[in-house]
C-alpha cells in the first residue's frame, strides 16, 4: 500500500510538473486535479494490462503455444509502448482535465510513467528471491 501511495504521489508530481513542459501535453487544474489524474491513470493502466494478459493468455491456449513466437516480440516491444497508450485514453476520458496533441507526447509522457513505475516497483514480486 505503501508503495502504490508513492508512486500515486510521484505520478500526480509528474502530471502536474514534468509533462507539461512537453509540447502538446496540458494538465488543466491544480495539484488535487493531478492526483486525480494519477488514480484514473492507474485505473486505466491496470484494466488495460489486465486486458492484454487475458488476450495472450486466451491466444496461447486456443494456439497451444505457437502464438507465443508472436507475442514475446510484442510484449518485449509494446512493454514502453502501454503507458503511451494509456495516457492517451486517459486523455480521452477525462477530456475537461487532461489534453494530449499527437502521439509524440503521449510517448514521451509515457516514457516518464515507465520511469516512475520501474522505480517504485518491488523488484522481489518480480523474482522471489528470498
Amino acid at each position: 500500500m505503501k508503495a502504490f501511495l508513492i508512486r500515486l504521489l510521484l505520478t500526480a508530481c509528474a502530471f502536474y510538473f514534468l509533462l507539461p513542459m512537453l509540447p502538446g501535453f496540458q494538465l488543466h487544474g491544480n495539484f488535487f486535479h493531478a492526483i486525480g489524474a494519477g488514480i484514473f491513470f492507474s485505473l486505466i493502466a491496470w484494466l488495460v494490462e489486465f486486458m492484454a494478459i487475458a488476450i495472450s493468455v486466451f491466444l496461447t491456449i486456443t494456439s497451444l503455444g505457437t502464438a507465443l513466437l508472436f507475442l514475446i516480440p510484442i510484449w518485449l516491444i509494446g512493454f514502453w509502448f502501454l503507458p503511451a497508450v494509456v495516457l492517451k485514453l486517459t486523455a480521452i476520458l477525462l477530456p475537461d482535465y487532461l489534453t494530449i496533441v499527437g502521439w509524440t507526447p503521449a510517448i514521451l509522457g509515457g516514457f516518464v510513467i515507465l520511469i516512475i513505475s520501474a522505480l517504485t516497483s518491488d523488484g522481489k514480486k518480480l523474482c522471489r528471491i528470498e
